[in-house]
């Protein structure tokens, strides 16, 4: 017989949907080996069905044949990676079976999928609310195990040895995740993705720190008749569609007194602020007109928040010294929270999505400026420097 004709043909898949609603009768009236025969005999209709592979793991799961369920659910999955429902019996099998380790991954697959998914029914909630737990309670254990090894180990650590081992760690654990540099302007490669830089980068910082009280000084009687010198660190230019800067655009909840700002001094503040001129100077600041230095005392109102969000270019660190906190205030670079401390700085790349905010009914006042990056060398100093100083020579370089 010739190939092609009607007999050689596959059935059509109307045969495997007869086969599963007989099934499906079957399985309620709890013939569940006639419920599987037929499964079975749907699945050889249309392989590719994965719901069809579910039913045949639903017979056997009646039947106590964890081996077949289990065989029939890694069959849907094969058909279709992101099978839900194939996934959640999957973890429960294994949870039943105190497969464990198995039963980790299969919730945490079920999770991830839950979280992308839009209402579940609530029965699905509950059997989320028992994966999540198995999750939780499983990863406490591994987290205990790990830093019981590593924590006497980690003393022996150097300031950068322990901040990326506790990052390792926490990222292995599913306690953070990894953050990368996204810079509005320039980007230069291979610069590590620091979030807060070591202090060890930065030798100067005590000198800098020693001289808080005489800049809070400075600026509170700076701040007692700012004149024109504060005003809204958020200026949108007119016709921006509303954004995440909207609440600031142009309010003093959060305000800025400008010592440089891109390169310029401004001297009336600088003049009247000398000690904190005097520190400022004797840092390793770019000096690249119309780009930096910037530095200014940043004021965050009462009850303000500044929204995540990235800066210009990762070729530089960027320093808060905290001249006035009051409690509960914070800041975020990445996936590391810090307090500021009155008198202690940091520093960090600003180019890492970060987001700082004051809960408190008190005002809080950093002051907050430029450095190179520790990373770059003096001779790439000179060469982006250079590389400026060209580039804005020929009036068609962007300004940031």
């Amino acid at each position: 017989m010739a190939s092609g004709t009607a007999m050689d043909q596959k059935t059509p898949p109307a045969e495997a949907a007869r086969l599963n609603s007989a099934g499906m009768q079957a399985l309620r009236a709890q013939s569940f080996a006639e419920a599987e025969r037929l499964f079975v005999e749907a699945v050889g209709h249309d392989s590719a069905a994965s719901a069809l592979w579910r039913n045949v793991a639903a017979a056997r799961r009646a039947q106590g044949n964890d081996a077949g369920e289990l065989q029939a659910l890694e069959a849907a999955i094969s058909v279709d990676r992101v099978d839900f429902m194939a996934w959640l019996r999957k973890a429960e099998l294994h949870q039943r079976r105190l497969e464990e380790a198995e039963a980790l991954e299969a919730w945490q697959a079920v999770l991830q999928l839950a979280a992308q998914a839009g209402e579940l029914p609530p029965a699905v909630g509950d059997a989320l609310s028992v994966g999540r737990a198995f999750v939780e309670n499983a990863m406490a254990r591994i987290a205990s195990a790990v830093e019981s090894e590593l924590q006497p180990f980690q003393l022996t650590m150097d300031e950068t040895e322990k901040r990326r081992s506790g990052a390792f760690v926490d990222l292995a654990l599913g306690r953070r995740r990894t953050y990368f540099n996204q810079c509005e302007g320039l980007y230069y490669p291979f610069l590590p993705a620091d979030e807060f830089f070591d202090r060890r980068h930065f030798t100067w910082m005590p000198e800098v720190e020693a001289a808080t009280a005489d800049i809070r000084e400075e600026f509170l009687a700076l701040h007692a008749d700012p004149g024109d010198t504060l005003r809204p660190y958020v200026r949108m230019d007119s016709g921006i569609p509303d954004n995440k800067w909207s609440p600031l655009d142009h309010s003093l909840d959060w305000g800025a007194c400008f010592l440089w700002e891109y390169g310029k001094p401004n001297l009336p503040v600088l003049d009247r602020c000398p000690k904190t001129a005097a520190a400022l100077a004797s840092l390793p600041s770019a000096h690249i007109p119309g780009r930096s230095p910037s530095a200014f005392f940043s004021l965050l109102k009462p009850r303000t928040r500044i929204p995540p969000h990235t800066g210009v270019t990762n070729t530089r660190a960027i320093i808060h010294l905290p001249l006035i906190v009051p409690v509960d205030c914070g800041f975020r670079v990445g996936g590391e929270t810090r307090e500021w401390c009155e008198g202690e700085a940091f520093a960090f790349d600003d180019t890492i999505e970060h987001e700082a905010w004051n809960n408190s009914d008190e005002l809080r006042v950093v002051l907050i400026f430029d450095v190179w990056n520790p990373h770059l060398t003096a001779a790439e100093h000179d060469l982006i420097t250079r590389y400026y100083n060209a580039a804005d020579a020929t009036g068609l370089n962007p300004a940031n």
